[in-house]
């Protein structure tokens, strides 16, 4: 599936009941990553509110899962210029949705091993958000401690996706846990 708007990681051993427990809320597919899937969902704040209700309601879906990602924004990349050109332009559409906070971004890679540097990747986009915030005349600070909001790339193979997430999603949906 190349266009999925949701990465979803697995716990050891719980690979097969949660895309059954998936399979409820959308379609799921493997990503030959280990005990990584991808969905695609046509509205992700309806996903949210019925993976929360379920969640809930379920005593394996946690022992199964082990972090669930929608992402609001996609690209297929196949070099790590191109990768970095379309994380930027992407990125640079949270400008309005951080000015004046704090956050950070967190990037997850599945594959470009030895292509694409987490860290490097991070601080890349991180330096990106806060010139555009500084051009703005709201000026955003990167801060790993409970951040207002928290930016999240997810890397699976030759596609990307991002998204900005709030404090306050990420109290409410405890699946998110981008760190």
């Amino acid at each position: 599936m190349d266009d999925w708007n949701v990465v979803v990681t697995t716990r050891d051993g719980g690979f097969r009941q949660a895309i059954r427990f998936l399979r409820e809320l959308g379609p799921v597919d493997r990503t030959g990553m280990f005990n990584v899937l991808v969905m695609r969902v046509n509205d992700i704040p309806m996903f949210l509110e019925e993976l929360r209700s379920r969640w809930v309601e379920s005593a394996t879906a946690s022992a199964d899962i082990s972090r669930v990602s929608p992402v609001s924004h996609t690209f297929a990349f196949t070099t790590a210029d191109e990768f970095e050109t379309k994380a930027r332009e992407a990125i640079l559409t949270f400008v309005p949705a951080l000015r004046g906070k704090t956050f950070h971004v967190r990037f997850h890679r599945r594959g470009h091993k030895g292509i694409l540097s987490t860290p490097n990747e991070e601080r890349f986009l991180d330096e990106a958000l806060l010139e555009a915030l500084q051009r703005t005349g709201a000026p955003g600070r990167i801060t790993f401690d409970n951040p207002d909001a928290a930016v999240v790339v997810e890397a699976v193979g030759d596609h990307a996706g991002l998204a900005v997430w709030e404090r306050e999603d990420l109290q409410r949906y405890p699946f998110l846990h981008l760190d």
